[in-house]
């Protein structure tokens, strides 16, 4: 059985791979030789991982699944949201981007924020969602120089260090992604037959 992530993200590839066990054979983008830029014109996480997901079944007619993450921070009405790669201007500018989110928290005592995913998943042209949370708190300061994004600044409720301090083992075991691939990893079971 053939399942299409609609990512080009080796890393991202490799971690649902792993989860999947049984007859399902992950492919991305690359693998059925899409080479569409496929543009997230979404106002909601929920909208831009449906436009890769429909892009898919639409284009190819296998069954696949497109993501969407981002950073949400209550003191700023959950921005940036699905502005997260782009923040501050140009896509990926991860400093640019933690620099804006410090500044406008400089006088802010609310820092509670969360990442959030969300995954739409196209399985025979119905389309289902799974999302993933993980709460926590936006620093000071930046601290740790692992991972990507904003986890130099982002400090996991529970925990006293950022995700970028954690190893990439133990950010993995509860990150917003791992939960919302542990809820598509728990249908697509179902979805095998059985030995």
């Amino acid at each position: 059985m053939k399942l299409v992530f609609a990512t080009n993200n080796a890393h991202k590839l490799e971690e649902v791979a792993n989860k999947l066990s049984g007859s399902i054979e992950l492919f991305g983008l690359n693998d059925i030789g899409c080479n569409d830029e496929i543009e997230e014109t979404g106002i909601t996480f929920n909208e831009n991982a449906s436009i890769k997901s429909h892009h898919i079944w639409n284009k190819y007619h296998l069954n696949c699944f497109g993501d969407d993450s981002g950073l949400e921070i209550d003191a700023l009405n959950g921005e940036p949201g699905v502005y997260s790669a782009r923040y501050a201007g140009g896509h990926g500018n991860h400093a640019a981007n933690m620099d804006k989110v410090l500044e406008k928290l400089k006088s802010e005592t609310n820092r509670k924020a969360r990442f959030r995913t969300v995954i739409s998943l196209i399985w025979d042209g119905e389309e289902m969602f799974f999302e993933g949370t993980v709460e926590g708190t936006i620093r000071h300061e930046r601290s740790g120089s692992g991972g990507f994004g904003y986890d130099p600044i982002f400090q996991p409720d529970g925990y006293t260090i950022t995700f970028a301090e954690m190893t990439m083992e133990e950010k993995n075991a509860i990150s917003h992604r791992a939960k919302a691939v542990e809820k598509l990893v728990a249908f697509l079971k179902d979805k095998q037959p059985t030995p």
